[in-house]
């Protein structure tokens, strides 16, 4: 018999937090499942997941999101910080309302949904925080200079907080996932491509977006449901690894991105970045 836990995952109506709510209602645990779109995870009830109306960047909707939980159960053992997006841009071109948004979902509205759920989980003595980073926090490309802020942000966040809250028998667990086969590569290249029209970045940033596509449209790329499973471990291990870096590309780049003089890797982004991508 499992120890049941009682836990939140924000960004629940696609791609990995959905899946990830879904493999840990179905292990028995008590999954609260939140979104702006609560449709989506309307499917979800079947597993036994509850679906929340949440706004990570509002506050009221951060704070009843937190309060619905802890008036039905007294408790939250586990939060899973996994909503947010990419807007690729070069950094001259992307708007800062546009840049201010991304830090607002990505690395704002997960610190203050952890700061929510610290105090009950300082009172139990015991809990769980689990940040969906990216190699994106790790390693630098071109076009996603803001997307590489609020990722380097949350592990910056993550590695501060595990500190921090330790001595509270609070863990701090990061997802580093590489390219994972969901509507985030697509939607990121949608952005790029408008963001760059008209502009002196065009020809290589469209040259990126196409890529993006190709790949994230392709079936080699690692599928979400393995980074779900590394959330379950993180989520529910007795003694959770403070890393779990997974997907297509994420131990290599990383490694490189450490090797590699700054200048010899700016001269291998540059030339993978100018080879053109067969649309398939």
């Amino acid at each position: 018999m499992i120890n049941t836990k009682v836990i939140l995952v924000t960004g629940g109506s696609s791609g990995i937090g959905y899946e990830a709510a879904q493999r840990l209602a179905r292990m028995g645990h008590k999954v609260y499942a939140a979104a702006r779109r609560t449709a989506l995870m309307e499917p979800l009830v079947a597993d036994g997941v509850t679906p929340l109306a949440l706004d990570v960047t509002d506050d009221a909707s951060r704070r009843q999101c937190v309060d619905t939980i802890l008036k039905a159960e007294g408790r939250i053992d586990v939060l899973v910080n996994n909503a947010g997006y990419g807007y690729f841009g070069a950094v001259e071109c992307v708007p800062l309302d546009d840049a201010r948004r991304q830090l607002e979902v990505n690395v704002f509205g997960l610190a203050e949904m952890t700061r929510l759920v610290l105090p009950a989980m300082r009172e139990q003595g015991s809990g769980r925080i689990v940040n969906i980073a990216s190699i994106a926090g790790r390693a630098v490309f071109p076009f996603g200079g803001w997307y590489n802020v609020s990722k380097y942000s949350v592990e910056a966040l993550s590695d501060a907080l595990r500190i921090e809250l330790k001595p509270f028998g609070i863990d701090v667990a990061i997802i580093e996932p590489g390219c994972i086969k969901t509507d985030w590569g697509i939607i990121a290249a949608d952005h790029l491509e408008e963001c760059s029209r008209g502009t002196a970045y065009e020809q290589p940033a469209l040259r990126e977006a196409a890529a993006m596509r190709w790949a994230y449209k392709g079936n080699f790329i690692t599928k979400p449901t393995r980074v779900a499973q590394a959330v379950v471990r993180a989520a529910t291990s007795r003694c959770p690894r403070t890393r779990y870096r997974l997907g297509t590309a994420s131990f290599s780049v990383t490694v490189l991105h450490a090797l590699l003089p700054a200048r010899w890797w700016d001269a291998m982004v540059r030339t993978i970045m100018s080879v053109k991508i067969k649309q398939s």
